[in-house]
């Protein structure tokens, strides 16, 4: 019902109580204890924000490193979509406390999810996350860049599928096919640094562009490079 850092939270503004005593950081409870979460938990959680930005090339999705911003920057009034249709008012304390749910590097554009709600971040990058994530990626191999789908060898795209490994893990199977000669849909339940790149290096493939277009059930549409929308309560991951 919330992240551990809502939990820690919760428990230092007294919401939380075990057997009708409030709750203390670090205490040991019984499976038979009765815990009791005040009210004001769920009120905070409703106010939490979930935001879809378009990222655009030269933004990083997290802290800002070697120069570069990170991708929260964008989210100022100027760049929200006139086409959002949430009723959510901005408000700066809405930049509190957001994160983003998974990474998307530099030269790469499309959906990235930025979130203060816990619960969120842990259905899309938990552990035990099986969401999928898809993406369109511009390809060339070696000197062809046009027309590569006749050029690439079929056992090879089987391998983008299923056989290879990172970091010394074999990767989990993947849907990878073909969306027009030039340009590979990939979609994938894990979120390796630059997984995609060095997936397609291990096949003689260079990535000459890259663009997540889906998260679970959320797509990133007709939204704007650069610009971002709330997500809708209707639409879930």
């Amino acid at each position: 019902m919330c992240s551990r850092r809502e939990a820690d939270d919760w428990i230092a503004r007294g919401w939380v109580r075990v057997d009708g005593a409030p709750a203390v950081m670090g205490q040991p409870v019984s499976i038979h204890a009765r815990i009791e979460v005040a009210r004001e938990a769920e009120q905070q959680q409703r106010q939490q924000v979930t935001i879809l930005i378009n990222k655009p090339v030269g933004y990083v999705s997290g802290q800002a490193e070697d120069g570069h911003e990170p991708a929260v920057v964008l989210v100022q009034p100027g760049n929200r979509w006139n086409q959002c249709n949430s009723r959510m008012r901005w408000g700066h304390e809405q930049l509190r406390g957001l994160a983003p749910a998974g990474r998307l590097d530099i030269d790469s554009i499309g959906l990235l999810v930025l979130t203060q709600d816990g619960r969120v971040a842990r259905h899309l990058i938990g552990e035990d996350s099986e969401v999928e994530k898809e993406y369109l990626v511009r390809v060339s191999y070696g000197a062809e860049t046009v027309n590569v789908q006749a050029a690439f060898p079929p056992e090879k795209l089987r391998l983008l599928c299923h056989g290879l490994s990172l970091d010394g893990e074999p990767l989990k199977p993947a849907q990878v096919s073909w969306q027009n000669p030039e340009q590979l849909r990939f979609v994938l339940k894990e979120g390796k640094k630059r997984q995609i790149r060095r997936m397609c290096e291990q096949v003689g493939l260079f990535v000459t562009g890259l663009k997540r277009v889906r998260i679970g059930q959320v797509n990133l549409g007709h939204l704007p490079v650069g610009q971002w929308r709330y997500l809708a309560p209707h639409e879930h991951f």
